[in-house]
């Protein structure tokens, strides 16, 4: 079976002009649930005290979903996140040379250094997590691997593979997924963006390479070109792979409906028209 993680209220929210409310977050949260999926990326608790109440009120709900938040290699992020009731953390950091370089400074050495010792923080607060690559599909894949096989061994339950920037054909991305999945013992997940319009199609080549867990959001929303599309992806995981996902295709269409109206009364048209 295939994990569906949707970051509607995390990634998704990251499109040019758009915010959610706790209220809204927890109207989307409630119509994700009751589609089935898996696990809920509901927010960033280190944003502030208005995601971290979403975040609560997510959680409090008991929803049937999983409700995780995403989380820099900070333990001060870790504890925002353990504040607001969430135990499913994801922990992500560049593993590029080109980010490590240019975004943090730091060496190879120090970023997988610094995964390991957030993750055993983690764990010493009975977090379940899940590790994040940022930047993946640009970097040296012997050093991915490395990266990989360090967060499974300091006690991480899944591994992001991210094509932050969207530059992967499902060629590339069904071969880097592979090398992944056949040395490691734990769940891969793909987390793809659309900017040449691939989300769907590498999400699909991760899942045909063994992914364990895909990420998706409603209707695509997210920063740039947005993400994998969940109508798509179930569609087509479904015809190509044989994976139904037994999703209700009257709930899939308030949520679509849901998430387009609120996109479209958050985003700040006028700003961004003055910014143009």
């Amino acid at each position: 079976m295939l994990t569906i993680i949707d970051t509607t209220l995390r990634d998704g929210e990251q499109a040019p002009g758009l915010a959610f409310s706790a209220a809204e977050k927890m109207r989307v949260g409630k119509l994700l649930s009751a589609l089935g999926v898996d696990i809920i990326e509901a927010g960033i608790p280190a944003m502030g005290r208005v995601e971290q109440e979403a975040l609560y009120r997510l959680v409090q709900a008991g929803l049937p979903a999983a409700i995780a938040s995403w989380n820099r290699m900070h333990p001060a992020d870790v504890d925002a996140s353990l504040a607001c009731g969430v135990k499913f953390v994801h922990l992500s950091a560049p593993v590029s040379d080109l980010h490590l370089e240019h975004k943090l400074r730091k060496s190879r050495s120090w970023v997988l250094g610094r995964m390991q010792e957030v993750v055993a923080y983690a764990r010493s607060k009975d977090c379940r997590i899940s590790v994040g690559a940022e930047d993946a599909s640009r970097a040296d894949p012997d050093f991915l691997v490395t990266y990989a096989q360090a967060a499974q061994d300091a006690g991480a339950e899944r591994m992001r593979f991210s094509d932050t920037v969207g530059v992967l054909d499902p060629f590339r991305t069904y071969g880097l997924i592979r090398r992944l999945v056949t040395g490691l013992a734990i769940q891969v997940e793909m987390h793809a963006h659309n900017d040449f319009g691939l989300a769907t199609a590498n999400t699909l080549a991760a899942a045909r390479a063994g992914a364990g867990a895909v990420s998706v959001t409603v209707n695509g929303i997210g920063e740039r070109a947005g993400n994998a599309n969940l109508r798509e992806v179930a569609r087509a995981i479904r015809q190509f792979c044989g994976i139904d996902l037994g999703y209700d295709a009257g709930v899939l269409a308030l949520l679509e409906e849901l998430v387009f109206t609120l996109s479209d009364s958050n985003r700040n048209v006028s700003g961004i028209m003055e910014a143009i």
